[in-house]
């Protein structure tokens, strides 16, 4: 046996170690939590503000290709009339655009006109041969609004789709100054994810392993995803989260973890000229609020918005503030 096979073994071996360890204090947590205060069962919207709404069956979605072979899955969902606003809504890392879908409908419903996508190696997108890493949520965006061939948009992109839009604006500017008169960027950030505890490959490793699906995936594994959400969530809520990150494979959930724990786009987002609001929640443990006043305090005229008590699902703990913001965004 030799020396570095050892070492190699020991290392994958309490790295596991630390991915059960840190599985099951969420749990705890998850589970101290609810005894302490609960989880919101309220009958209005618990379960019925997920999908696309009562009877309604998910509408086609149409495949753009991109030049490295990636398929994306796209929902241009339009109405009648043909000069509506449109807004534009990128998800956020290891879920789907169903995340979107509270506001989605809320949009529709006065008469926007919405284009929803699941990043590549989410939800039907498939993962193409490029990187998997921030610069290519920003091509994959262009490619989006090519072919939906959109203007005068606003673009609201929650945690990975936030970067997704910052990504815009760092390494296609001209594609963001052409097609987007505004941007909301909900729960996310500009630079590395971390705080410093362990390496961006570290991170990559550790939401690449098997055990963080295999324990989602569990009956309670929707207590694993608490820590995301503010105060009293919705179980539905949880639930759509921890299913649809367990759905992800393991490998794109690393790579894109690895990236964003080496991302820096300040200089990028400095330079956007559209007008921008930054969303928040004041429990948010994930993009912390400290995030987004770095992101605010480095882009023109950034407006600041914190929501009291909400988590980092800001588009299903509070859609109707977040849709305020983007119509406030589209007639401002």
């Amino acid at each position: 046996m030799s020396t570095s096979g050892s070492v190699s073994r020991r290392s994958r071996g309490r790295r596991l170690l630390l991915v059960g360890g840190l599985l099951a204090a969420g749990a705890a947590a998850g589970i101290a939590y609810r005894r302490l205060s609960g989880v919101s069962r309220d009958a209005e919207d618990d379960g019925r503000a997920l999908g696309w709404g009562e009877g309604v069956v998910r509408p086609d979605h149409r495949v753009v290709s991109t030049p490295d072979g990636a398929a994306l899955a796209v929902w241009d969902l339009a109405g009648e009339d043909p000069d509506a606003p449109v807004v534009v809504l990128p998800h956020c890392w290891g879920c789907s655009h169903e995340i979107w879908l509270p506001v989605a409908r809320r949009l529709r419903a006065q008469g926007y006109r919405v284009v929803l996508y699941d990043q590549r190696g989410h939800g039907l997108s498939t993962r193409g041969s490029a990187p998997l890493a921030v610069e290519t949520l920003a091509h994959d965006l262009e490619a989006v609004l090519e072919a939906t061939d959109v203007r005068d948009i606003v673009l609201a992109g929650h945690s990975m789709g936030g970067m997704s839009v910052m990504s815009l604006a760092t390494y296609r500017p001209e594609v963001l100054r052409a097609r987007a008169k505004a941007a909301v960027l909900v729960a996310t950030s500009a630079t590395a994810l971390g705080n410093g505890r362990g390496s961006p490959e570290f991170a990559g490793a550790l939401f690449a392993s098997p055990f963080v699906t295999r324990a989602l995936q569990k009956k309670n594994g929707h207590l694993l995803v608490r820590s995301v959400f503010g105060t009293s969530p919705v179980r539905a809520h949880m639930e759509l989260t921890a299913d649809t990150f367990a759905a992800c494979d393991g490998s794109v959930r690393g790579d894109y973890a690895a990236s964003m724990g080496a991302m820096n786009l300040l200089e990028g987002i400095a330079r956007m000229e559209v007008p921008t609001t930054v969303m928040v929640g004041t429990r948010d443990t994930l993009t912390v609020p400290k995030k987004a006043d770095q992101i605010a305090s480095t882009m023109p005229g950034a407006r600041l918005v914190r929501l009291k008590g909400r988590g980092h699902m800001l588009p299903l703990e509070d859609p109707a503030a977040v849709t305020d913001e983007i119509i406030r965004a589209v007639t401002g």
